[in-house]
């Protein structure tokens, strides 16, 4: 499969909460930190994902806020610390 998306991140699943119709499926990177998908019950099925299972977490740069310091007060769930290494102007 081809993707346009270059947020990519491997992974491994830590767990599956599933809901009626959400799931919540926490995944831990390579580096230690842990991400939230939010996904539906049938895509778990469908993909097979699995406590111990790995996966890869994509993520679409328009679903990304930069922030340079501390936020407050924000559902964010999912961050992760880094550095600006380039800026492209378009």
């Amino acid at each position: 499969m081809s993707l346009s998306i270059r947020n990519q991140f491997p992974g491994t699943t830590v767990s599956v909460t599933a809901g009626e119709v959400m799931a919540a499926v926490k995944v831990r990177l390579g580096s230690g930190r842990e991400l939230t998908a939010a996904v539906t019950v049938d895509a778990v099925r469908d993909l097979g994902l699995a406590e111990g299972g790995a996966v890869l977490a994509l993520i679409k740069s328009t679903e990304v806020s930069l922030a340079t310091g501390g936020v407050d007060g924000l559902s964010i769930r999912n961050r992760i610390p880094g550095t600006v290494v380039e800026v492209v102007f378009g």
